[in-house]
């Protein structure tokens, strides 16, 4: 705290400037239960920079002190409060404004920064020595801000499996088909990329995860949001990282969080789906307008019984193509460019280093036996049965590819009569 009439450091809540010996006891905060005088109203109205017409207004309306204008400006006087005479000396101002640059402050413009500097700090100071104060203690955000440009936080990892982040997919959920996928924050690589009935399933997401740490070592951080069908992998995660000793060991490996700040996947969805997903969309798009898709349990099942092995075999595809296609530099981006593959198994060629641990397929195994079963690959073993008898009785040949997959669908549809 400074003293706003020659400008030195005050201690803790001084009632006169040691300096000066002006009276600054107004530079504290009164308790709540202490009536407030008319010389202390006079000084706040002030420090929020009212003008004198609206200084007698709040008085009279707020507070019943009725008083004519030449009686404020003699009072305003007798307290030595002006706006254009006893300037703050400029080394005090850019004390105050390096406080402030220190916090949140350093996102405000010089004019933000006067009425902080005024109202804050009491200080009486010109708007032009504020904005030349900011261009020599901040010039980078003065020239951030001078180009209107947003800054935005940098994702940052120290290398491949720091922190894989899961989540689930279900734009195709209304045609029956439900995707997890988990990218590695650091590469950007595709640790997994599955279709299925379902990925409400706590056990489908575990399956899946302990599939790939069996591959690809145990990574030290996983990230997902808040549903429920996280909540196997997430204790099974923790538990593999109870004995470890660094400072994200245990219950702290796992993260819980909004999908919306789930940033690394819910970015590559959007690629997804421009490059994949809006194809099979529009498929089934077409098969509902020609009234050869209801959306009940029956289409649903048979869709996953004729179109998930190649629609399976085409996320494989697209997972490969895009672990190995080069990301380009980002300007912003703490993160390294290059291919994600080899991003992934070479981080020492990018600065970084593996940041997962080896873990025991013994252990593995254990928690798998642990999981219940997964569900059949049409959802329902019942009509999985059904539609394979009738697959042979038609004697139909497994599709290829899309279109194979439509005819197959159309030929079971009529014979089963959905």
């Amino acid at each position: 705290m400074f003293c706003p009439f020659c400008g030195v450091q005050l201690g803790d809540a001084p009632k006169f400037c040691p300096s000066c010996g002006q009276n600054v006891g107004f530079l504290t905060e009164r308790q709540p239960t202490d009536e407030p005088s008319e010389d202390d109203l006079i000084r706040a109205y002030f420090r929020k920079d009212h003008s004198n017409e609206v200084f007698r207004d709040f008085l009279e309306t707020k507070h019943g002190i009725v008083m004519s204008l030449k009686t404020l400006k003699r009072r305003l006087k007798r307290l030595n409060l002006s706006r254009r005479a006893n300037y703050t000396p400029l080394e005090t101002v850019n004390a105050a404004i390096t406080t402030e640059l220190n916090g949140s402050g350093q996102l405000l413009g010089y004019r933000a920064m006067w009425q902080t500097l005024r109202q804050k700090h009491s200080l009486t100071v010109r708007r032009d020595n504020v904005m030349q104060a900011l261009r020599l203690l901040n010039p980078t955000g003065v020239s951030l801000r001078h180009r209107r440009r947003f800054v935005r936080r940098s994702y940052c990892a120290a290398g491949p499996n720091q922190v894989w982040h899961v989540d689930g997919y279900d734009k195709l959920k209304p045609f029956g088909i439900a995707i997890s996928g988990c990218i590695d924050g650091y590469s950007r690589r595709i640790m997994w990329l599955s279709s299925g009935s379902t990925n409400n399933d706590p056990a489908v997401i575990a399956h899946h995860y302990l599939q790939c740490v069996s591959s690809c070592g145990l990574p030290a951080r996983l990230r997902t949001d808040c549903g429920t069908e996280n909540g196997d992998m997430a204790a099974i995660h923790c538990s593999l990282r109870e004995d470890h000793t660094n400072e994200f060991a245990g219950s702290l490996s796992h993260m819980y969080g909004t999908s919306t700040a789930n940033q690394r996947i819910e970015s590559w969805w959007s690629f997804f789906r421009k490059q994949r997903t809006q194809f099979w969309m529009d498929l089934f798009s077409d098969l509902r307008e020609r009234h050869y898709f209801n959306g009940t349990h029956e289409p649903k099942c048979l869709v996953r019984y004729v179109f998930l092995g190649i629609f399976q075999k085409e996320l494989d595809e697209h997972r490969e193509l895009w672990n190995n296609h080069t990301i380009r530099p980002v300007r912003q981006s703490l993160c390294p460019s290059g291919k994600p593959e080899t991003m992934y198994h070479l981080p020492h060629r990018f600065g970084g280093r593996d940041c997962g641990f080896p873990v025991d397929p013994q252990v593995l195994q254990e928690f798998k036996d642990l999981l219940p079963p997964t569900n059949s690959l049409c959802g329902d073993a019942n009509l999985q049965a059904y539609f394979t008898n009738l697959e042979r009785q038609s004697q139909l040949v497994p599709p290829i590819n899309w279109p194979a997959a439509v005819d197959n669908y159309i030929r079971l549809k009529e014979m089963a009569g959905l």
